[in-house]
């Protein structure tokens, strides 16, 4: 499927612009004109990279990726924006920016610089757990860099406990952080998808009986 990349840019031309060159250049690239839209598309498809500006039709770009942080979305982000003063460049890292462009744009620079950033954010996800690498961005776990068969639920689950460091974390837990609606989760489904991680990790995971999981480290 390639990179996944989303534009947020409320003018219609550079929008498009944009699009269309970091298409050519080989990345997958929804865009959208409004925040609203932009809040959408992230719950519904999980990207490799944003793209933001920051002047936005009723917030700014500075105020959705607080919100989208505050939500525990860690997805590298880059705003692309004419406020070029110190104080607009201070509270865009302040929010969780990972780079920072000023308009005008040289698109050879954009594309370099989410080059930059993704492969930066590659080594930092990935994560050595008894033998396999877990890509923490992705939800993929590797076997000598061939991709293991794994569920996004099942994916979700083992970053919960790999995040536990041995801890055991209780059914609720887990229900409340990989699913959005309680009416959907159940013991009998995370019973599934410790099974499916049983297939690679073993008795690594450990079932306490009554009150939850835990992956040894």
């Amino acid at each position: 499927m390639g990179v996944q990349l989303l534009l947020l840019e409320d003018d219609r031309v550079l929008n498009a612009t944009l699009k269309d060159f970091l298409e050519d250049d080989g990345y997958s690239v929804d865009s959208v004109f409004d925040p609203y839209s932009a809040f959408e598309m992230s719950y519904k498809k999980r990207y490799d990279c944003y793209l933001f500006d920051v002047k936005l039709p009723y917030e700014s770009g500075f105020d959705m990726l607080s919100k989208l942080r505050a939500s525990g979305d860690k997805t590298p982000a880059m705003f692309i924006t004419s406020k070029n003063d110190t104080a607009s460049l201070k509270q865009g890292f302040e929010v969780g920016a990972d780079d920072y462009l000023k308009k005008p744009i040289d698109l050879d620079e954009l594309s370099c610089r989410i080059h930059a950033l993704l492969k930066r954010q590659s080594r930092d996800d990935k994560i050595l757990v008894h033998g396999f690498t877990f890509d923490i961005h992705s939800k993929k776990l590797f076997l000598e860099n061939i991709e293991q068969e794994l569920s996004t639920k099942a994916g979700q689950l083992l970053q919960v406990l790999i995040e536990a460091n041995g801890r055991v974390v209780s059914s609720e837990e887990i229900k409340n952080s990989i699913w959005s609606s309680a009416s959907e989760a159940s013991d009998g489904s995370i019973r599934v998808y410790v099974t499916q991680l049983k297939k690679y990790f073993g008795d690594n995971i450990e079932n306490i009986r009554g009150i939850g999981y835990c992956l040894k480290r």
